[in-house]
């Protein structure tokens, strides 16, 4: 008699040996009665569902590995692309303000960021003045400490990505 697992690895290895081929594949998004979307490649309800037809699959659909001596773009600079033709504009005016937009919603989060960095700040102060006058044991004053030095080390680092992404928009 052959074990499920057997029977499961031989179908695997059978299945592996055939050559890969590109197909198309169609893929289905159905939204149910409360709003959620689901993706499948068999539709439960096909009157909620609508075609996505995302194309060949397969060998041919994997992008070419780079040749070795390929040259690479240089470190934190993307290759330049040509977009192609098929592909949506946006107008210079358009794109000026969804950039005045995440540049709002960035300096309004930095701002959030910088309130609760002086707040984890003073709170970890608070502690560390508590720490001098109390305890005596070294080791529990780290441990009782420690949460309140990582609060503000999130705060820090939120703080320095956000100038980050604030300094691209600019």
């Amino acid at each position: 008699m052959v074990s499920v697992h057997r029977l499961a690895s031989i179908l695997f290895m059978s299945a592996a040996s055939f050559p890969a081929q590109a197909t198309n594949h169609i893929l289905y998004e159905c939204v149910d009665a409360n709003g959620a979307k689901q993706f499948t490649n068999i539709p439960a309800n096909p009157k909620a569902c609508k075609v996505l037809n995302v194309g060949p699959v397969g060998p041919s659909s994997a992008p070419a590995p780079a040749a070795p001596g390929a040259a690479r773009a240089p470190a934190g600079k993307a290759p330049q692309v040509a977009t192609p033709s098929h592909f949506p504009r946006v107008d210079r005016a358009l794109q000026r303000e969804r950039d005045n937009d995440r540049l709002r919603i960035l300096e309004n989060e930095l701002g959030s960021e910088e309130k609760l960095l002086a707040q984890a700040r003073k709170e970890l102060s608070e502690q560390e003045s508590v720490r001098l006058g109390t305890e005596k044991n070294y080791q529990r004053t780290l441990d009782r400490l420690e949460p309140f030095q990582k609060k503000v080390k999130l705060h820090e680092d939120n703080t320095a990505n956000l100038k980050r992404e604030i300094s691209k928009v600019r």
